[in-house]
């Protein structure tokens, strides 16, 4: 079952074992993970907002879409390749987790920036979604309401990685000028694939926070803080992201 710990790919179960400490006070705790997961969602915050002035400053929308493309495509590509390197490289994320977020913020402002130029609104709608959803899902947690046993990891584990092969066949078919069919529309069945979606990444930060619990509880090492924060913060980009696409979807 330990497969099934986590569908989330940066907090694997072998990757805390691999790391655990036993009778120490240099361990890993729940509010040393939340403080560094708040600490990055502020770097992104900060890059997005820069990113998302270099759009909004300049008069000219295509002179905007110009000087913030750099921004976002670096992002995004220096963003996946510091999350690679985490993910088989745990403890490089001490260093790496706030260059990932400061990558991840620039794609996030860019992206946030076009779509509301399209959609005046939504990119406040999208965040409140998101820090809505995570505070509705931590307290539903908490309070025992939803338990990630492992019939439920199992679950979404499968309906993440359903998602993900869906989006790459996207991507590859992309390359080829086709797209899969009414997902991405703005018609029934694109609004209720992204629905479903928003919901699967939604019940993922279920699974990551009973993850960080119990590695917090057996005594991970101090500096795994930032690998798990790092694996919060990239459930939480994903999730703002489907967001944003489902408000898209339905104003359209």
């Amino acid at each position: 079952m330990a497969l099934f710990k986590s569908s989330n790919p940066a907090l694997s179960e072998k990757k805390f074992k691999d790391y655990q400490v036993i009778d120490t006070d240099d361990v890993m705790t729940i509010n040393g993970t939340i403080n560094k997961a708040a600490l990055m969602a502020l770097i992104v915050f900060a890059t997005a907002v820069y990113s998302w002035n270099i759009l909004m400053s300049h008069v000219s929308i295509e002179e905007g879409y110009t000087n913030v493309m750099p921004y976002m495509i670096g992002g995004a590509i220096g963003g996946f390749i510091a999350a690679l390197i985490m993910i088989f490289n745990a403890k490089s994320s001490r260093f790496l987790a706030p260059v990932y977020a400061a990558l991840e913020g620039l794609f996030l402002g860019g992206i946030s920036a076009i779509l509301e130029l399209k959609y005046p609104g939504i990119a406040i709608q999208a965040i409140l979604g998101t820090f809505g959803v995570l505070f509705a899902l931590l307290l539903t947690y908490r309070a025992g309401i939803i338990k990630a046993t492992d019939r439920f990891k199992r679950i979404i584990f499968t309906a993440t990685a359903g998602v993900a092969i869906i989006y790459f066949i996207s991507i590859v078919a992309g390359f080829f000028n086709y797209e899969i069919p009414m997902i991405h529309e703005s018609g029934t069945m694109g609004i209720a694939f992204s629905l479903v979606v928003v919901v699967i990444a939604a019940l993922n930060l279920i699974i990551d926070f009973d993850f960080i619990e119990k590695n917090a509880q057996r005594g991970a090492p101090k500096w795994m803080e930032w690998y798990a924060a790092f694996g919060l913060i990239l459930t939480l980009v994903w999730l703002y992201l489907e967001i944003l696409r489902l408000l898209s979807k339905l104003r359209d």
